[in-house]
């Protein structure tokens, strides 16, 4: 069953971001190689264990928060599927070198949501 693999979390000022994160939960950031300011986080659920990824990077829009990413098996059908269902993609499916593919839609009550397709191992 599609579940909850990552999240994104945008901020107007990330080292801000990290320190208030970083303090209240405990997540750790990495940068992520090249020159966009983007960090992966590093999470752990109440036992310890890791948990849910996620990265942060720079707000690009005004409104612009938290967007969830479910993984599947098949970005093309879920992708026609947000869409027979009333949902649309806004941004269309781009590759994450070394990792996988993402989509980004929004619902039908104009929620953000992604999908993501992780890339065979090799």
């Amino acid at each position: 069953m599609p579940t909850i693999v990552h999240f994104d979390l945008t901020a107007d000022d990330t080292d801000r971001a990290k320190a208030f994160y970083g303090e209240l939960f405990g997540w750790k950031f990495q940068k992520y190689p090249g020159p966009v300011d983007y960090y992966l986080i590093e999470t752990t659920d109440l036992t310890g264990a890791p948990g849910v990824g996620g990265g942060l990077g720079k707000r690009d829009a005004p409104g612009q928060g938290v967007t969830n990413y479910v993984g599947v098996d098949s970005l093309d059908e879920y992708a026609a599927r947000v869409e027979k269902l009333g949902g649309r993609v806004v941004q269309p499916k781009m590759e994450v070198p070394g990792f996988g593919w993402m989509v980004v839609c929004m619902d039908p009550d104009n929620n953000p949501l992604g999908l993501w397709q992780e890339m065979p191992p090799t």
